[in-house]
């Protein structure tokens, strides 16, 4: 972790994406008000984003497992924030692994370096990490690029993710994966929230185990309209994505996941031999309002071009 550098961009740069360190922990701050918080996950088993906050400042991610709030829901503690991960590779979980867990093959994600880096409009924050089974081996090596900006209306994030087979890996077949996020409970479809894909889809029952280029999920927070998309690059295998997209919360794309998903497709086979990479491009856009106000297909079509 590159503390003394990121320390001095905080204090001597005036700019729109500002960083704050402190042990395990890196908080972001978008134009002067916080933003959310990167957790390396050192005591969870795997890195995360949160809590995650619109411009307004509302909060729509789940408080829990990270505090406990009355009345929230308590299940899944594994699903922390935002957070990258897989339950299947070389059948090791990396996504139901959360300590309190004893199931049997449960891997760590292990960030072994972070460098943040400012610019005019925008500032990226750079994680590599391990992803390690239950022996301490490392099966994948992940290269990850966050890129947060400044904008008075929208919060938005891009993940640029390179994963790196450090021997032959194979990503199983499952449901359970991977670039997630675990709203807020309010925002659930339980409790009035809507989901929509770029097909015009809604409702878990047709946007769930869907394919599409993206998915907005959208609900009240504190008696404020506010959503989140989920928008997967054009150029990114197999796109456009499965959507692993609950009433309850969560919220999530798995490319890897393939008859988990849809029956009539055979098993998914996925192998990359040693040295081989996987790179994916995904952008998360918190907005006021629903899909249709906040415009969603047209900033996915300015993404697409990127």
């Amino acid at each position: 972790m590159i503390l003394r550098s990121a320390l001095y961009l905080f204090a001597a740069l005036p700019l729109a994406a500002q960083v704050r360190f402190a042990p395990d922990t890196i908080s972001i701050d978008i134009d002067g008000k916080p933003f959310t918080e990167f957790h390396a996950g050192t005591d969870v088993g795997k890195p995360y984003l949160a809590p995650l906050r619109s411009a307004s400042g509302k909060i729509v991610t789940r408080h829990y497992p990270m505090e406990m709030v009355e009345g929230e829901s308590r299940d899944h503690p594994h699903h922390r924030g935002l957070w990258f991960s897989y339950d299947d590779v070389n059948s090791i979980k990396f996504w139901e692994n959360d300590p309190s867990y004893t199931k049997p093959n449960i891997g760590h994600i292990v960030v072994r370096d972070t460098k943040w880096n400012d610019g005019a409009k925008a500032g990226t924050l750079t994680m590599v990490a391990d992803w390690k089974n239950p022996s301490g081996k490392v099966e994948l090596m992940e290269n990850r690029i966050m890129t947060f900006y400044s904008d008075p209306a929208l919060r938005t994030i891009d993940f640029d993710i390179t994963l790196t087979a450090s021997g032959k890996v194979v990503f199983g077949d499952t449901k359970e994966g991977a670039f997630a996020i675990r709203l807020a409970d309010s925002m659930s479809e339980k409790k009035g929230g809507k989901m929509v894909n770029a097909e015009g889809q809604s409702g878990m029952k047709d946007v769930w185990g869907h394919k599409s280029k993206w998915v907005d999920y959208s609900g009240d927070v504190e008696g404020e309209k506010v959503g989140v998309a989920i928008m997967d690059h054009p150029s990114n295998p197999r796109h456009p994505t499965y959507w692993h997209a609950r009433d309850y919360g969560l919220f999530a794309l798995d490319p890897f996941g393939q008859q988990a998903f849809d029956k009539t497709q055979p098993e998914s086979s996925w192998t990359l031999e040693k040295g081989q990479s996987l790179r994916f491009r995904w952008r998360v856009v918190i907005h006021g309002g629903d899909a249709e106000s906040a415009k969603i297909g047209e900033l996915y079509n300015a993404f697409a071009k990127m």
